[in-house]
């Protein structure tokens, strides 16, 4: 992700500078928070693709740091409410807003980072950006209660799984991509491309998180989590359709009414290693990966066009 960095690194410090003035409230309490979150970013992803697919259709402007905030404010708010969902105290290694402050004040904070982000767009007439970033916001809704509605029986098929992180992740990676072409590019075409790309790539992305609830790194989240929240992901789903029935019916089993005992998800763990679930979820997401590079060199190579395939290459090749 170096190059990627490196190649906006103006326009990163611009956006940073820009997202805090967008956050600032006339609430004391508000400001406190605002401030805990911006100083415990994340490794800004979602903005340098929004800067990036700018730079392949021309300069980057204002309307393109309105972009990339918007990406971050509503990014940030689905985060905020997914750890109240969740009933998460700890985000990226450090407490959660909901941890913290309670549940009230979480759900208050993520309402008002989605309303600021409309008003940043409404304020400033970029309905286009606003109209890309809103279809992502519903179908992430969507992919969520998708994968609620789900995990009740535990029938999760792979098309299904695929439908729901192409909700909930790839949804808003390909809207930041589709948002920042859209300030720079005049041809249609190219912006729905850049959408295309950014759904591959968040499709890798996610499978990758996914991977991450089987190993052993220490990424801000514990290994069997997903488990524990009775969620299917890829390498489960293909152990349960390639495993003989008895360790099936005992992991469904574990999976419904163990998923808190360590031993017990330890016993689904390895069976997913068994199975060779890990690898065939590996090669999954290099082939959503290759895909999207393939869309991404349709576009004439540039500085931006490298960035790009950094940024992708990291969302696979990433420890954490």
């Amino acid at each position: 992700m170096d190059k990627a960095t490196q190649v906006i690194q103006h326009e990163i410090a611009q956006f940073e500078d820009y997202f805090k003035e967008a956050v600032k409230s006339r609430v004391p309490l508000l400001d406190r928070i605002m401030r805990y979150i911006v100083n415990r970013k994340g490794k800004q992803l979602r903005p340098k693709f929004v800067l990036l697919s700018a730079r392949l259709g021309g300069d980057i402007n204002l309307s393109t740091l309105r972009a990339a905030s918007l990406v971050e404010l509503l990014h940030t708010a689905t985060l905020v409410h997914d750890d109240v969902v969740d009933d998460s105290d700890e985000r990226r290694g450090f407490f959660s807003v909901n941890a913290l402050w309670k549940n009230k004040v979480a759900v208050l904070v993520g309402d008002y980072l989605l309303s600021k982000g409309l008003l940043l767009s409404l304020d400033n007439n970029d309905f286009e950006v606003l109209k890309i970033l809103s279809e992502a916001v519903k179908m992430m809704s969507e992919g969520e209660l998708l994968q609620i509605e789900k995990a009740r029986n535990l029938n999760i098929s792979e098309d299904i799984y695929y439908d729901i992180i192409k909700g909930k992740t790839a949804s808003l990676l390909s809207s930041a991509c589709g948002a920042g072409a859209c300030t720079t590019f005049k041809d249609n075409n190219a912006v729905e491309k850049l959408k295309r790309f950014g759904e591959l790539t968040g499709m890798a992305f996610q499978i990758k998180d996914d991977l991450f609830d089987y190993g052993n790194e220490n990424i801000g989240k514990p290994t069997g989590n997903d488990i524990k929240e009775k969620k299917l992901t890829l390498p489960l789903i293909y152990t349960l359709n390639n495993c003989d029935k008895i360790i099936k019916n005992k992991i469904i089993y574990i999976v419904k009414n163990n998923n808190t005992d360590k031993e017990k998800v330890k016993f689904v763990i390895d069976n997913v290693y068994k199975s060779g679930g890990i690898d065939y979820a590996h090669k999954k997401m290099l082939s959503f990966r290759d895909e999207a590079l393939e869309m991404l060199y349709t576009f004439e190579k540039t500085e931006a066009r490298d960035a790009l395939e950094d940024l992708v290459r990291f969302t696979t090749d990433r420890s954490f």
